[in-house]
């Protein structure tokens, strides 16, 4: 179980499109907004887990057209989010972030986000602890991972605010808004890579 939970830990904090973008949208917007994001986020992670416990995510994404079509969808809405973030307070030419990414954009993100589903694939098919039980094992593991993955994201959420109550100058902001969203299209290379690689 300690083995599961350390995989947990390393799995969750490196950097992908949802720690990146709670920190993303905590530097942008502040934390009230942040924290609805994360909730989304919360509750899309949880969704993801469920659909790999049931085996759907194994059957849905088993067929070749609706992993890219799910692909193409996470690229777009990761360049989206990755532009609210960069834009978030200025009056860039057509584009004006006023609004933050909430509740719907996380769950949203959860549904399509390459890493969700891989990250959450390798917890559960692996790591076997109780073998008397798969549901007892099944239960244990969601426990530890909400357990670990909801300090992980508030972290990165807090990491994200400090920078924002900084009250750095507005050029400064910018380019932290414009480097969290860099990190975020730097994710989204290398799961196309990856795809391109498995495919």
């Amino acid at each position: 179980m300690l083995e599961f939970a350390l995989a947990v830990i390393l799995l969750i904090i490196t950097p992908g499109p949802g720690v990146l973008s709670t920190a993303g949208v905590g530097a942008a917007y502040g934390f009230r907004p942040g924290l609805g994001y994360v909730t989304g986020l919360f509750f899309g992670t949880n969704m993801v887990c469920l659909a790999v416990i049931s085996g759907l995510a194994a059957a849905v994404l088993g067929i070749p057209a609706i992993r890219t079509v799910l692909m193409i969808a996470s690229v777009a809405y990761l360049l989206y989010l990755a532009a609210k973030i960069a834009f978030a307070g200025s009056k860039i030419a057509f584009i004006e972030a006023k609004f933050p990414p909430g509740i719907r954009d996380g769950l949203l993100l959860q549904a399509i986000n390459p890493k969700a589903y891989a990250v959450n694939t390798a917890l559960i098919s692996g790591f076997a602890f109780y073998p008397d039980s798969l549901l007892i094992e099944n239960s244990l593991k969601l426990l530890i991972m909400n357990g670990i993955w909801i300090p992980i994201h508030l972290g990165w959420l807090w990491a994200g605010v400090t920078l924002h109550r900084l009250n750095l100058p507005p050029k400064v902001q910018r380019t932290i808004n414009f480097f969290m969203a860099a990190a975020m299209l730097g994710v989204v290379a290398l799961a196309i890579l990856s795809a391109m690689r498995t495919a």
